[in-house]
């Protein structure tokens, strides 16, 4: 009679390549440049950050570009307390749902600049760019998002909605 094998320990490694269509390749060349742009639907005239090419509630094409704040504020956030593989940053560290002035889809970046445990939903924070010789056509164009300094967002003002 066999043991029964409850689960093994294996290395894995996933490679990939993403291939972003027009409005996603338009969203991370802006990157490039210090821009952040947005899309709007020409129905109900949400604005979509990153650029998606269609609204996924009306289901039209979004062609209206819209360049966007480099600030929001916090919706929502996760505290990160453990070690994982590939981090580059040492727990604990916040990351954030950040809702930038003019969107309304929030995108998921990193908050530094800050103790892990003063990161709430409706702290207003600010992109904090890569060097000009650093910046490329991807997210990592924008360092993090730290604390601008300003009041709070008031709950149910719609600047915290995720």
């Amino acid at each position: 009679m066999s043991e029964m094998i409850y689960g093994i320990k294996t290395p894995i490694r996933l490679d990939y390549t993403y291939m972003p269509g027009r409005a996603q390749s338009r969203f991370l060349r802006a990157l490039s440049q210090r821009r952040i742009l947005g899309q709007r639907c020409p129905q109900c005239h949400k604005v979509y950050v990153p650029s998606r090419g269609s609204c996924p509630i009306c289901a039209v094409a979004t062609d209206q570009e819209v360049e966007l704040a480099h600030s929001g504020t916090v919706t929502m956030f996760c505290i990160i307390n453990l070690p994982l593989p590939g981090q580059t940053e040492p727990p604990p560290y916040a990351s954030a749902s950040v809702l930038l002035d003019g969107a309304d889809v929030p995108f998921y970046h990193l908050i530094r600049e800050t103790p892990a445990r003063d990161v709430r939903t409706g702290l207003r924070v600010e992109a904090v760019w890569a060097p000009d010789e650093e910046l490329q056509p991807s997210l990592e164009s924008i360092r993090h998002f730290r604390p601008t300094g300003e009041p709070d967002a008031p709950l149910g003002s719609g600047k915290e909605r995720p």
